[in-house]
């Protein structure tokens, strides 16, 4: 299991000029903006306004702190995300535009490369024991979890994530997190 600290996530404008993120896993690792297989990323939005465009990407946005924050999808009908909310999955190549309900949020963005890559988020609220697949990576994300492997255990401060590939296992508790699972296709 590899710790990513919250002081150690790299620090980078977004695609659209219009903010700021925290890049917290990327694959391949010297992917840069474009070109990646899958990333992982957080952010402070603190305005409306449009999302960046990512061509051949889909990508799952989790609310983490806030008021909420009103996406509308090109396509589809306006989604609300709260803290509390279900993951919304979407293209990252359709016109996706973000209104502000009640102050900035932070959010976690997981994006994947269409066709090579796959991925799924969920919330969990519950001790989780996690068993990763031969081919696939897991992130564990959660305030003050605490994270157990056969190395022992680590704790996982305010936006630090554990970083777990193929084979490992681990018990992760108390009992609030997100788990994302990335996996190739083929």
């Amino acid at each position: 299991m590899k710790l990513l600290r919250a002081a150690d996530h790299r620090r980078m404008p977004w695609k659209n000029g219009g903010g700021e993120t925290l890049e917290v896993a990327v694959f391949p690792p010297d992917a840069g903006i474009a070109g990646f297989d899958w990333r992982v990323s957080m952010a402070v939005v603190a305005e409306d306004g449009r999302f960046s465009a990512f061509p051949g990407i889909d990508r799952t946005l989790v609310l983490l702190d806030g008021g909420g924050m009103t996406l509308d999808i090109a396509g589809r009908g306006p989604v609300l995300l709260t803290p509390d909310s279900a993951p919304c999955v979407f293209p990252g190549d359709v016109g996706t535009t973000a209104t502000l309900t009640g102050g900035p949020i932070a959010d976690l963005n997981v994006m994947t490369a269409r066709g090579r890559y796959a991925h799924s988020v969920e919330r969990f609220f519950d001790i989780r024991d996690v068993s990763v697949g031969a081919r696939e990576t897991v992130l564990l994300l959660g305030t003050g979890m605490i994270v157990t492997t056969t190395a022992g255990d680590s704790i996982l401060g305010p936006r630090d994530l554990a970083l777990l590939e193929g084979g490992e296992a681990a018990r992760v508790r108390p009992s609030t997190g997100v788990l994302m699972t990335i996996r190739p296709i083929g």
